[in-house]
């Protein structure tokens, strides 16, 4: 641990003597810097950090520098690389961060900055950026559609810079392969980034242009209420996937039988929903009904949940209730929509001899659908303490033996063709706090030849019995 940690520092250190090398030609004597330019562009970025230390903003307020960006790429192209670079410093050197030790951080944040500007204002000057902005003199109008070149030009270098620092320093803080670490960092900054690049670039046009400095507040405005929009969104979105970890941790807790199996169930709904074409805000839903469905397993009294051998059928009785004491739990989360029928419906046949209700057909929503086969394909699959999981192909035909009676076959083929497209990278791994310590070479599912032992068959009922588990039918519990 002290060895990662002088790593970290050693590595900052690195980053900040190089930000201090990209900055000193301004601060040189005789240095042409256009401190008037650099002072204003510098105190709107501090202006712009200085809420989220700010005791009336709280967590409201956009948190991250990068939610600046526009501004930024705007200093960027306004001033020579050496002077845009410490446009970034004092905003970063007393922005609020989120985890100690604060003092380190900050110091990051503002190198990193200051060498991902420098970077950017570099290419700008030398595709000719500066010349193609215009200014103020009469005739000197922008130079476009050119300026657009050199101004994407030098976003791609913010975004690439900035993710390879970013990476870098995971990789140093998390002992990660580099690879790793840098997985996903540009494709998910660029778009943005070239977005935040032409709202620079229409930042410094104003700038430069006859009506001055303030009318390009005009643009940082607007920019910033959405940035603040933004963080709201994703603050929102936290709040949804924490409370959604918070419930799945405390069926984890409950039934120990099935750990993990509410994430492997999540994971196989999407992949059905793909297959469908859903849209993605329904797909998110359907994740959290899958991950959810087993909610209901809280109000089950735990020595049902972790009984050894069959249950009996007043047990039965009390298990079969899960499905509506976890629609009742989730009842007041306004986000999950449609997941809340999936929970209270996932074990609904399409014969109607599923409960609750023993709804026919069409009478099944179709998130519950979806849930239904993916509930019974990962129970299947998953390796339990008194059996293996069946291998997927084998899985995927008894799924398909029971479309029609208990499944949609439409959902079935859905998860076949996204296996057959993706695989099922769960399935041999998979395995309960049961057996969690086993070796991973003893993991691996083995295939099934015959009924031998607690559970013989973790697959789809093989008949109609009201309320079968696909999760065998020797241990009778319902999933």
């Amino acid at each position: 641990m002290r060895a990662t940690r002088g790593a970290v520092r050693a590595y900052i250190l690195a980053v900040t003597l190089c930000a201090t090398l990209c900055v000193l030609p301004a601060l040189r004597p005789g240095a042409d810097t256009p401190w008037a330019t650099l002072g204003l562009l510098a105190g709107l970025y501090l202006v712009c950090e200085l809420p989220g230390r700010c005791p009336f903003f709280g967590r409201s307020a956009p948190v991250s520098a990068g939610s600046f960006v526009p501004l930024l790429l705007a200093a960027a192209f306004l001033l020579p690389p050496a002077a845009a670079a410490l446009v970034a410093v004092p905003g970063s050197l007393v922005g609020r961060v989120e985890k100690p030790p604060a003092a380190a951080r900050r110091v990051w944040r503002a190198a990193q900055l200051a060498l991902t500007v420098w970077a950017a204002s570099r290419v700008h000057a030398l595709l000719g950026g500066p010349a193609a902005l215009g200014g103020p003199g009469p005739g000197r109008l922008p130079d476009l559609p050119y300026a657009l070149l050199p101004a994407c030009a030098a976003a791609l270098a913010f975004s690439l810079v900035l993710a390879a620092l970013d990476g870098s320093i995971l990789a140093t803080a998390e002992q990660l392969p580099v690879r790793r670490a840098w997985s996903g960092l540009l494709p998910h900054s660029l778009g943005p980034h070239l977005v935040h690049g032409l709202a620079g670039l229409m930042m410094a046009v104003l700038w430069s242009s006859s009506y001055g400095p303030l009318a390009a507040l005009f643009v940082l405005l607007p920019m910033y209420i959405s940035c603040w929009v933004f963080a709201q969104y994703h603050r929102e979105h936290a709040a949804h996937r924490a409370t959604i970890r918070a419930l799945v941790q405390a069926v984890d807790i409950k039934d120990t039988y099935t750990r993990g199996h509410s994430e492997r169930v999540g994971r196989a709904s999407v992949l059905i929903a793909h297959e469908l074409g859903m849209a993605q805000d329904r797909v998110e839903v359907l994740r959290f009904a899958g991950i959810l469905h087993d909610v209901g397993k809280l109000g089950v009294p735990t020595r049902v949940l972790r009984k050894d051998g069959p249950l009996t059928p007043q047990e039965r009785r009390v298990i079969e209730l899960h499905p509506e004491y976890g629609h009742e739990i989730v009842r007041g989360i306004g986000f999950l929509g449609e997941a809340r029928a999936a929970i209270l419906h996932h074990h609904e046949r399409l014969d109607g001899s599923g409960y609750p209700y023993g709804l026919t057909g069409r009478e099944i929503p179709e998130f519950a659908r979806v849930v239904a086969v993916a509930d019974a394909f990962d129970a299947m699959t998953s390796t339990r303490s008194y059996r293996p999981g069946r291998p997927v192909p084998v899985a995927v035909e008894e799924l398909k033996r029971c479309a029609g009676t208990q499944f949609d076959p439409q959902m079935v083929r859905a998860l076949a063709r996204g296996l057959e497209r993706h695989g099922w990278s769960g399935a041999a791994s998979a395995v309960t706090a049961d057996d969690e310590r086993m070796p991973d070479d003893e993991r691996v599912p083995a295939p099934r030849t015959g009924g031998a032992g607690r559970d013989t068959d973790a697959g789809p009922v093989r008949g109609p019995v009201r309320g079968q588990s696909p999760d065998g039918p020797d241990r009778g519990r319902p999933r």
